[in-house]
């Protein structure tokens, strides 16, 4: 039987290369040979400033360590349920 142990989610950079994703640190709670989802984010590409050091929109929007943690039929039900209870509004009390 498949383990379907959840793992927590992991947010790493990688380099593309050879066409091969190449993580830059070590991957944790893997075993050798198993299968993994991956939502791919290219960084915003910025200027480097005078120092050579790049700007602030290298930095990775604190919202990506969610990307990718609900299944489609979760993201789904979550939908539903905010258009039924903001159906339930009352614009006028406002």
């Amino acid at each position: 039987m498949p383990d379907t142990t959840m793992l927590e989610t992991q947010t790493i950079e990688a380099i593309y290369e050879g066409g091969v994703l190449r993580p830059l640190q070590t991957l944790s709670g893997l075993s050798e040979g198993g299968k993994v989802k991956i939502t791919i984010v290219q960084p915003a590409r910025s200027t480097a400033d005078d120092n050579g050091t790049a700007g602030a929109g290298d930095r990775p929007h604190p919202l990506l360590k969610f990307a990718g943690t609900i299944d489609d039929a979760e993201a789904a039900e979550l939908q539903r349920i905010i258009a039924d209870e903001f159906g339930k509004i009352d614009y006028n009390e406002w």
